[in-house]
């Protein structure tokens, strides 16, 4: 039997571009695209999902990788991915935003923690709210639905063709701004109730102009804070669960437009 060069370059093109834009996505998605997860695993598992992603397609374009074409083409798919994996990756900052206000309003902005997600600190709160995003985007599958809508995405936006568009970027952009709506949504409530704290002290140093207002508020307004978390993590996994919806519902639109 003999097999002939064009025949192993197809049959190498039928599994590396669909390798890029799925590696693209899980260098940038949430949990899997953090620094804490090795690059060999990442690697693997690009390598893994590929091979059961690829023979479900149809033929891949018959374009040279080393090619003009086939360099424009590269970067199409790995902005796709790209966007994919940064559309999913706000919705945590955003939780982790929301973290790092609770934390600036209670006193506890001096306590930082490394953030392995992106190598820098933040706040310890921020990072404890973004470890609960993350428990619940697993504990929903998020991370399959990830992984089926990236499959989808290869129907809706076959490799070869113009890739994203102008309004599907400027849709993209655009969502970037909800990362300030769903951190206003989580911080909101524990906020209120801090502010409220501190207008009560504001009263009684008014009225107590001796009060220690550092060595009574700051413990009051730290206690209160824990107390406000605690009662609010209802509506932590009710926002996190309805952006990951809508995310989940953009990714689709975006391919599409």
């Amino acid at each position: 039997m003999t097999i002939s060069l064009p025949t192993i370059l197809d049959l190498l093109g039928q599994y590396a571009w669909p390798f890029i834009r799925i590696g693209a996505l899980l260098m940038v998605m949430p949990v899997i695209g953090g620094s804490f997860a090795p690059a060999r695993v990442r690697l693997l598992l690009a390598i893994t999902v590929t091979a059961v992603v690829a023979p479900t397609l149809g033929p891949m374009p018959a374009v040279d990788m080393l090619s003009l074409t086939g360099a424009i083409t590269v970067a199409r798919e790995l902005l796709i991915g790209v966007v994919m994996g940064f559309a999913v990756q706000l919705v945590f900052d955003a939780i982790a935003l929301g973290g790092q206000v609770i934390a600036m309003s209670m006193g506890l902005g001096f306590a930082v923690f490394v953030d392995r997600q992106r190598g820098v600190n933040i706040p310890v709160l921020g990072q404890l709210f973004m470890m609960l995003g993350m428990l619940l985007f697993l504990m929903q599958d998020g991370h399959l639905a990830m992984i089926r809508l990236l499959a989808d995405s290869f129907y809706l936006l076959p490799v070869g063709e113009s890739g994203l568009s102008r309004d599907a970027i400027a849709e993209a952009l655009k969502w970037t701004g909800q990362v300030f709506v769903v951190a206003m949504k989580i911080a909101l409530p524990a906020v209120t109730a801090l502010l409220i704290v501190n207008l009560s002290f504001g009263v009684m140093s008014r009225a107590a102009p001796t009060l220690n207002l550092f060595a009574v508020g700051f413990p009051v307004a730290m206690l209160c804070g824990f107390v406000v978390i605690f009662l609010n993590m209802g509506n932590l996994t009710e926002n996190v669960s309805l952006f990951l919806d809508v995310v989940y519902g953009l990714l689709p639109r975006l391919l599409e437009t």
